[in-house]
């Protein structure tokens, strides 16, 4: 269940300012992060639910869909550096870079199927923004309201990188960051950032979402 969630919040993390027309970015350039967030949930639900039959014929188009909705709105290299921890002090952009792109695909390809089996017209609820310590950023705090009522609390940690832009997914208070710090901790200690990314991309190691029997 954890790991459907994940796809979907991620899926929701797309930029407004992206997709919209000129005319209307001065008015959500305005608007604050939760609103944007909760803007962007619904019309992606909403695409996923009229291209549903299409998806599920074609998995490049809900692939190339995911990397569109994705690649400009999560701050891949900030979480990727808050994953690797200490592993990454002194380590090349080039190599955050392979680690973050590495981690996103695989997620992706791993969960962007279970985007489809959202059934229903669940939709998002802003519930609270919070500023984060030390200024680094906004906690956007929100409900994912299914059909049948019920609602799993999802937070969004968002930071002001050249437009607002997510680095970490709370899913039931679990943060995907910290559920991925532990997992690789083991790994990086054995290998180099770059085997790791490279483990990533073949499919040897595998991104979890922390709850794959929920």
């Amino acid at each position: 269940m954890k790991s459907l969630i994940l796809s979907v919040s991620l899926a929701l993390s797309a930029p407004l300012l992206a997709v919209a027309p000129l005319a209307a970015q001065a008015q959500q350039a305005a608007a604050t992060p939760g609103q944007q967030v909760v803007a962007t949930g619904g019309r992606v639900l909403s695409t996923l639910q009229q291209r549903r039959a299409e998806f599920r014929k074609n998995p490049a188009a809900l692939r190339g869909f995911i990397d569109t909705e994705l690649r400009g709105s999560f701050d891949s290299l900030y979480a990727a550096r808050l994953v690797l921890g200490a592993h990454g002090r002194g380590a090349s952009d080039a190599d955050v870079k392979l680690f973050a792109d590495a981690m996103v695909d695989n997620l992706m390809q791993r969960y962007g199927s279970a985007l489809l089996d959202f059934e229903g017209k669940p939709r998002l609820r802003l519930k609270s923004e919070t500023p984060l310590p030390g200024g680094r950023g906004v906690k956007v705090s929100t409900e994912l309201l299914r059909d049948n009522g019920a609602a799993v609390p999802v937070d969004y940690l968002v930071r002001n990188n050249g437009g607002w832009k997510i680095f970490d997914v709370m899913i039931e208070g679990v943060s995907y960051v910290q559920t991925f710090r532990s997992q690789f901790d083991s790994p990086l200690r054995q290998k180099s950032i770059a085997q790791v990314a490279a483990d990533l991309r073949n499919g040897s190691m595998q991104a979890a979402s922390g709850d794959a029997k929920r």
